[in-house]
């Protein structure tokens, strides 16, 4: 239930060509090409050789590269090619025949990575309508808890690490979780409003300076269709803010998600600043500054939620 971890592989030779903004949105280089398809580099280039699959274009300096059109083709391509469509025969296929084919393929076949590629294709093209279309039909047919865990928790991983090493770019990221963060807003007020028998209260609130709030989102989806109390505080809450509310509500149970490092603040600081100020409640903390670590000693009433099955173990059992 996390946002990735960030890479160190940033830099690599194709950052070394000089490029205008609009240059730097249209090029993809063959590494990008291989993280976002699929298809491994030296793959691609026995097909360009011997298929005349595709193209590349070259820059100034001789160094191959393909455009937004050349990647969406091919991730069409890698998804015909996974299906069992010999490479040779794909290649003999108009750009519309591949993309009627992987059409078909998808309307009748479910499997989470066909999912994953459509909306791969619909984020390229900035496709809003078509983005949530896909959502809509793995909604429909898994069902929205389902969608997150199984295809949207590892599309927002994937896309993660693509934007972190340099292959896409964050107005995509941005696009992509604004998409099912509203996507998420409308599910949990759906939601029918009903408390079980012996109710827990949760608080839901990120620390100051933490924005991603997807999984802070998906929890309250999750709770309130399990009957639990929810106060939900959203992203950069102050400690001073935190202390009033809870004063208010009273919660059984404190979540919070931390993903970004603060070297004023540590994270096992804030852990135990949490449990000091709150020892009545259970604190349960996610995020990718908590879930990897193996040296953080956590009191009594603290626990590391460490993915969604856990965190339904714990509101189960509750």
């Amino acid at each position: 239930m996390e946002e990735t971890v960030k890479s160190n592989n940033l830099i690599s030779n194709k950052r070394t060509e000089k490029k205008s903004k609009k240059d730097y949105r249209e090029k993809y280089f063959i590494n990008d090409v291989e993280k976002i398809t699929g298809i491994k580099a030296f793959t691609l280039r026995i097909w360009e050789q011997r298929y005349n699959i595709i193209t590349p274009k070259r820059t100034e300096t001789n160094i191959r590269y393909y455009d937004d059109k050349d990647i969406k083709y091919l991730i069409n391509v890698s998804m015909l090619n996974a299906n069992g469509i010999k490479i040779s025969k794909i290649a003999v296929m108009t750009h519309q025949e591949v993309q009627d084919n992987v059409l078909l393929f998808s309307q009748n076949n479910l499997t989470h990575q066909h999912q994953t590629n459509a909306l791969s294709i619909a984020m390229f093209d900035f496709d809003e309508q078509e983005f949530n279309k896909i959502l809509s039909m793995c909604v429909l047919n898994f069902g929205m808890e389902k969608t997150i865990i199984e295809i949207i928790f590892p599309y927002l991983q994937h896309i993660g690490i693509l934007w972190l090493g340099g292959s896409i770019h964050l107005a995509h990221e941005h696009f992509v979780t604004n998409i099912i963060k509203q996507r998420l807003y409308v599910a949990v007020d759906q939601l029918p409003v009903f408390y079980k028998p012996g109710a827990k209260h949760y608080l839901l609130f990120l620390p100051s300076g933490e924005t991603h709030d997807l999984s802070l989102l998906f929890a309250s989806f999750i709770l309130k269709s399990r009957g639990q109390k929810v106060t939900f505080l959203g992203s950069s809450t102050p400690l001073d803010d935190l202390n009033k509310v809870h004063k208010l509500v009273s919660p059984d149970v404190l979540f919070c998600s931390i993903t970004n490092a603060n070297n004023n603040f540590p994270v096992d600081v804030y852990i135990n600043m949490l449990s000091r100020n709150w020892p009545d409640s259970q604190i349960l903390i996610t995020g990718g500054q908590v879930v990897k670590r193996r040296d953080l000693t956590l009191a009594a009433n603290c626990a590391v939620i460490e993915n969604p099955e856990a965190f339904f173990r714990f509101v189960d059992a509750n």
